[in-house]
């Protein structure tokens, strides 16, 4: 059986006494350390959260500005092209000038020679009526 006499007391107080210096010495400060890492740790996250933020800013950037130069690429390109097209289309035409011009001269020679040649050829046509007639009828006309 439990005797209440004045040991009970002491032990109340010596119970409360040990309660307080625990609190004071052990308890207080670990709670301390444990408020202090609490609010390092919500302090990384927030870090952590900013940090995820700004990476996905800096990715949403990067890739509108490669959108954008893509497209500013693509419209450079087409503008090159349709220089390109415009400067053949002035280099074919020249060509067919010129050589619609080289063609008018070669007819005009070729028809000169012609005309050359079936004089010659008239000329000659006698001579050729007479040889011929030599090889059919194989004597001398």
């Amino acid at each position: 059986m439990v005797n209440v006499d004045g040991s009970l007391i002491i032990q109340i107080i010596n119970f409360l006494v040990l309660m307080v210096v625990l609190n004071m010495v052990l308890y207080k400060p670990i709670r301390g350390i444990l408020q202090q890492r609490k609010e390092k740790m919500a302090g990384l996250e927030n870090r952590i959260s900013s940090c995820n933020q700004e990476a996905e800013e800096h990715d949403r950037a990067f890739y509108e500005g490669i959108k954008n130069a893509r497209a500013k690429g693509a419209l450079e390109k087409e503008v090159f092209l349709q220089a390109a097209a415009k400067e053949e289309k002035e280099i074919i035409s020249k060509i067919n000038k010129q050589a619609q011009a080289e063609l008018a001269d070669v007819k005009v020679k070729v028809s000169l020679e012609a005309e050359k040649v079936s004089k010659l050829l008239q000329k000659k046509i006698n001579s050729f009526a007479d040889d011929i007639g030599q090889k059919i009828l194989g004597r001398t006309i």
